[in-house]
């Protein structure tokens, strides 16, 4: 979740403590630690065909491929924090790294749909053990205000070169070695990894597990994703009856984890977060704008291979320009532009580039080209999301109380992963049913798919649409200078 990184804040910090390794050297195991997570996020991607010839996984259930690692991942971030706070973050870091390279290799030798979907559970839950302690540890590394900003850029760009480098490495292991290389490959990172945290990283030392956790909150809120996702997945498959009780009882799940957090003594999210209207604007924003993203990852990477016949490698390599420029313009340009034009301004025009790449894309034809009918798409949703991430971040946080900011930096982790697990449920699964009407009519296979894939991008188009209404109605009334948001944002960033 490299977008969270320009924040810097997770709960207290420990004193300093001498080390015997440069501080450098601790910020370069993170980083390897982070980068696992971040690969894995994107090499999956391109291996979905392959992975779904060979254990026979049907179109909508291939999505459980990667929900069942968003799930998890989402519903755990906040609780595995609180729970670094206590037991000291090395800890939490370090077993999270084992926990996330024992999953690795046991979905790389998985020979079964529910052997590989329960190991990439599994790897859901080491992920956020590692991820949801990073933040807190590279400020206890980094005082001093001009290296701390130092080390978030140099994290940064690990973020963003993780997305290219995934992609790619997805497609060559995929058709060099098969896609059972795609998770095996952790293990050797991992186990380098863990072995460099042991030496390198200065132990912590945390409050006691006596101050105590949300536990019932964070299984309230885990099993209300669940289903959520599972309800949206199966609804073709099932009577309208069970697709409303499901529903039901995620509605259920939610309330009981709303009304849980008003009664809890240490509760895992505080509600009052929410009468923060830039807040809570700005993650319903976020919620959208990585649902339309994600999707379209996932999506485009099956369009490229089954409509335009593009090998595993071609595929990986068609996808590379835009998580670099992605990253290029975060790292020279995002932070400039809004310390120029402000967050609102340039979160607007990121959205107008995105849902205009959207629409680019729910016109591509079955017989289309990569220069034509990819290629220019990919560049505008690139340039709208370096844009728009950095922009809907500051606004989130802009809208936190000083002693709430490490709490409105794990919910805006975790409304990240909410809407990549929701977004890639819902347009997988209205592809997939178009296709299926299609071929029930006797179109061709290569049409078919085009179609499906073209209904998705529309409806994708339309959820990005939805945030730039919601950002212009919610977030116009934070009427901050541009100096003065830049001011709020290094606040934040360099609080300890």
């Amino acid at each position: 979740m490299e977008n969270a990184e320009v924040i810097a804040m997770q709960f207290r910090t420990a004193p300093p403590v001498q080390r015997p390794y440069s501080r450098w050297a601790a910020l370069a195991v993170l980083c390897a630690g982070t980068l696992m997570t971040i690969l894995d996020g994107n090499i999956v991607t391109v291996a979905m065909p392959a992975i779904q010839g060979d254990l026979g996984f049907s179109g909508p259930g291939l999505a459980w491929v990667v929900n069942a690692y968003l799930i998890p991942f989402g519903g755990l971030l906040l609780l595995v924090g609180r729970l670094g706070d206590l037991v000291g973050r090395k800890r939490m870091f370090v077993t999270g790294l084992a926990v996330f390279t024992s999953a690795s290799v046991l979905c790389g030798v998985a020979t079964s749909q529910g052997m590989l979907v329960a190991a990439r559970a599994l790897q859901g839950v080491g992920g956020a053990m590692t991820s949801a302690v990073v933040l807190g540890m590279l400020v206890s590394l980094f005082p001093e205000p001009r290296e701390r900003a130092r080390a978030i850029a140099v994290f940064s760009a690990v973020g963003a070169g993780g997305g290219a480098l995934g992609t790619f490495l997805g497609g060559a292991l995929t058709q060099a070695a098969g896609w059972h290389w795609i998770f095996l490959i952790n293990l050797p990172i991992g186990v380098l990894a863990l072995f460099a945290a042991l030496r390198i990283l200065a132990p912590d030392q945390g409050a006691g597990l006596g101050e105590g956790a949300d536990y019932p909150g964070a299984a309230l809120v885990t099993g209300a994703l669940m289903l959520t996702v599972y309800t949206i997945i199966g609804a073709g498959d099932r009577s309208p009856v069970g697709t409303l009780a499901l529903a039901a009882m995620s509605l259920a799940f939610f309330t009981g984890f709303t009304l849980w957090q008003t009664r809890a003594a240490r509760p895992l999210l505080r509600l009052r977060l929410f009468r923060s209207r830039a807040l809570t604007g700005a993650n319903g924003v976020q919620i959208l704008l990585i649902a339309g993203m994600y999707g379209f990852q996932f999506i485009g990477a099956l369009y490229l291979q089954r409509v335009l016949g593009y090998d595993e490698l071609l595929t990986g390599t068609a996808f590379l320009p835009a998580p670099v420029a992605i990253g290029v313009l975060m790292l020279t340009l995002s932070a400039r532009t809004i310390a120029r034009f402000g967050p609102y301004r340039v979160l607007l025009a990121g959205l107008v580039l995105i849902t205009a790449g959207m629409a680019l894309l729910s016109r591509a034809p079955a017989d289309g080209g990569y220069l034509a009918d990819v290629l220019p798409p990919l560049l505008l949703l690139a340039a709208g999301f370096a844009a728009a991430m950095p922009a809907v971040t500051g606004l989130a946080m802009s809208g936190a109380r000083e002693e709430d900011a490490g709490l409105a930096s794990g919910l805006f982790n975790t409304t990240q992963v909410v809407g990549g697990s929701l977004g890639l449920a819902v347009l997988t699964t209205l592809a997939a049913s178009r296709t299926e009407r299609l071929l029930g009519g006797g179109a061709p296979l290569v049409t078919a798919t085009a179609d499906g894939y073209r209904l998705a991008f529309t409806v994708a188009t339309g959820i990005t649409a939805t945030a730039l209404v919601l950002a212009a109605v919610l977030l116009r009334t934070r009427r901050l200078s541009a100096t003065d948001e830049d001011t709020s944002a290094v606040r934040v960033a360099t609080r300890a």
